[in-house]
């Protein structure tokens, strides 16, 4: 077994997800005593500028800075290994985890992994249009070998809307809508579908959407239970086995 690591979570980009992020390790840890769970701390700054609207030039607020000086804080309060649960924030990964003192596991990167090791040749990606624009996930997908796709600029709107007009505000996302945009990528010959933004995570948890969609945060949050000395349960069996494969 590994030693046993303080995990610090930069979060509140945005809450909600924070939350859930937190409640999935909590849930997915083989524990038989509260001494059992994983240490976490928690940095919930939700006052960080909204990452999309900087890296469309919509902003001049950088989000860097702040998210530069959370991690540290996590990193000098005891945290050994750092967790982001927001995909969009990792168009400053490399700025975060240069300037942070322990590691910063990368959401996208161990989903890539996933889809190679699940020997995807094409997968779609929903997400924000700031993660879309920066090109994060054709780059990290590209880098193992499997053919990223987005959807249209129509579509983008839906699912842009169903992100920041219903989900980040409470209320309750047109499925069907987010559904019709998922079948015309699948239509186009995506194996699976990874849900690239935080918000959409929720929508699988509460909604049951079912096993063609990926949801990087579950990979992040068992690569976190697992780099953190922990042993994850009840992910589904994909996840699972991955999980071993990534110890070995």
């Amino acid at each position: 077994m590994k030693e046993k690591k303080t995990l610090g979570v930069l979060g509140g980009l945005g809450p909600m997800s924070s939350v859930y992020f937190y409640e999935m390790i909590t849930a997915h840890t083989a524990a038989v005593s509260d001494q059992e769970h994983l240490n976490i701390l928690i940095s919930s700054r939700a006052e960080i500028p909204d990452r999309t609207d900087f890296i469309l030039g919509r902003s001049k607020n950088d989000p860097l800075p702040l998210m530069q000086t959370e991690a540290q804080r996590l990193a000098d309060a005891g945290a050994d290994i750092i967790t982001i649960p927001c995909n969009t924030a990792h168009y400053f990964y490399r700025g975060i985890a240069k300037s942070c003192s322990v590691p910063i596991l990368n959401i996208i990167e161990e989903t890539a992994e996933l889809c190679r090791y699940l020997g995807l040749s094409k997968v779609g990606v929903l997400a924000t249009e700031g993660t879309i624009a920066s090109g994060a996930y054709r780059t990290a997908l590209g880098s193992v070998g499997v053919e990223y796709a987005t959807c249209s600029e129509e579509d983008q709107r839906t699912v842009t809307d169903i992100i920041y007009a219903q989900i980040k505000q409470g209320k309750e996302p047109d499925l069907n809508r987010f559904l019709g945009v998922a079948d015309t990528l699948t239509a186009h010959g995506c194996e699976r579908i990874i849900l690239g933004c935080t918000e959409l995570s929720l929508l699988k948890r509460n909604y049951r959407l079912g096993g063609r969609f990926i949801d990087p945060l579950e990979v992040l949050s068992i690569r976190a239970i697992c780099e953190c000395g922990g042993v994850p349960k009840d992910f589904d069996d994909e996840l699972m086995k991955f999980s071993v494969r990534k110890e070995v």
